[in-house]
């Protein structure tokens, strides 16, 4: 398994080119980055907040190796 430094440089690589980009906006587009996730079922809330969890996780990867 690689090292966290070396999947932060993969991640960033990835979602950093032209088409690693369309397909991180499509990503936040489909699961409710800029979208509430609000619902009265707290079931779906927790649903689209671990849906919209890893498209924050992926920024804060690529965030993380732009700031070094």
């Amino acid at each position: 398994m690689d090292n966290i430094k070396d999947l932060i440089q993969y991640y960033q690589m990835t979602f950093n080119s032209e088409t690693g980009e369309k397909v991180l906006k499509d990503l936040e587009n489909r699961f409710h980055f800029y979208k509430t996730t609000y619902s009265k079922d707290v079931t779906e809330i927790a649903y689209l907040e671990g849906q919209r969890s890893v498209i924050l996780s992926i920024k804060n990867l690529i965030k993380e190796n732009n700031k070094k």
